[in-house]
């Protein structure tokens, strides 16, 4: 399973188009900004948690 250890980077790529998107945004009234912007954190939240869990993950199969 190697590839599990190159998903979290996924959400990283998602992040950087949301924030792409939600700058190119910004200035349009009728557009939410906001909502783009708040599910680029996520992504990079999830990134981050997918990270720690993987290695907890690891440290664990490790100590068997």
């Amino acid at each position: 399973m190697t590839y599990m250890k190159y998903t979290p980077y996924i959400y990283l790529i998602f992040a950087g188009y949301f924030i792409y998107d939600g700058i190119a945004k910004w200035g349009d009234p009728q557009a939410t900004p906001i909502l783009s912007l708040l599910i680029a954190g996520l992504a990079v939240f999830m990134f981050f948690f997918r990270r720690k869990f993987a290695k907890k993950m690891a440290d664990r199969n490790n100590k068997s």
